[in-house]
């Protein structure tokens, strides 16, 4: 019987220089990794890289203490996450103020319905702390007085609970490049409109005041461009003409709750591929 591959995650971030590449896939190589991803990318002398390998064997120790010692060497920071096959993944929820999407997140797990460790919540603010406590959930508050350093903190939970995937259930926060580009296909936003029209936090009220026969929402994985990301799933619901603002909100919030938590399981079953910047869903559960 063969042994299931661990994939180990690399991101390496810090001032452009020549050997980082050769560097870091030596030390891959030199452990027995099999490089399986890259890209790497240069803006205005910062350089980024994101690697995927795979290991049939892997000492987690050893492997982390190389790299600090490349990251000392380089100059730059490098963060590992690990993707073991055997356990269920860690998803990080972010969070404001409403509350459906979360709420349907873990309905879904106290059904069943999906098998992951619902690791962190992290909030902009604290209204939905007490969900979370109630779901055994640790929740972290974290203040965007300053963004760069609510991304360093909202970073370092991100590590140490060593996350796999990060699911905006209504985070009603922009997320930096600085912080999307590090998790490439890892986090996904429910955005309340069929995408592009209607872009923004008012979607419905666009939606409602120009008079909109189908309204909807999309949930996407997050690039650095704004509400452009890969689609991963879409619904929507006609309009009648008894519908008010408030009933359209709704019947929108009931479906961005079943939409995200539709694509949330979909990633979690390993049934999405990302390529051409479009995603692609597998009819069937890999075995």
């Amino acid at each position: 019987m063969v042994a299931a591959k661990t994939i180990i995650e690399v991101t390496v971030v810090g001032k452009d220089r020549k050997g980082v590449v050769a560097d870091i896939t030596n030390h891959i190589f030199g452990n027995g990794g099999n490089i399986e991803k890259i890209s790497q990318n240069v803006v205005r002398g910062l350089f980024g890289m994101q690697l995927e390998a795979s290991f049939q064997h892997a000492d987690h120790r050893e492997f982390d203490r190389g790299l600090q010692e490349l990251a000392k060497k380089l100059q730059m920071e490098i963060k590992v996450h690990y993707q073991e096959p055997d356990r269920p993944k860690n998803v990080a929820l972010f969070v404001s103020k409403e509350p459906h999407c979360i709420e349907r997140i873990l309905q879904g797990r106290k059904k069943g319905e999906i098998k992951a460790n619902l690791a962190v919540a992290v909030g902009s603010e604290p209204s939905l702390k007490p969900i979370a406590d109630a779901a055994g959930i640790p929740f972290h508050s974290v203040a965007h007085a300053d963004q760069a350093e609510a991304e360093r903190n909202i970073l370092q939970l991100i590590e140490k609970y060593n996350v796999d995937v990060i699911v905006l259930a209504r985070y009603m926060r922009i997320l930096t490049p600085n912080f999307v580009w590090r998790y490439p296909n890892r986090v996904i936003n429910i955005h309340p409109s069929l995408l592009p029209a209607f872009p923004g936090a008012y979607a419905y009220v666009q939606a409602y005041e120009r008079g909109a026969k189908i309204v909807g929402c999309t949930a996407h994985f997050v690039t650095e461009d704004l509400d452009q990301g890969p689609i991963i799933s879409q619904n929507s619901f006609k309009v009648q003409q008894s519908d008010t603002l408030e009933t359209i909100k709704k019947k929108g919030q009931e479906l961005e709750a079943e939409t995200l938590f539709e694509a949330v399981k979909l990633y979690l079953e390993g049934r999405l591929e990302v390529y051409w910047g479009k995603v692609h869903t597998k009819d069937h559960k890999p075995r």
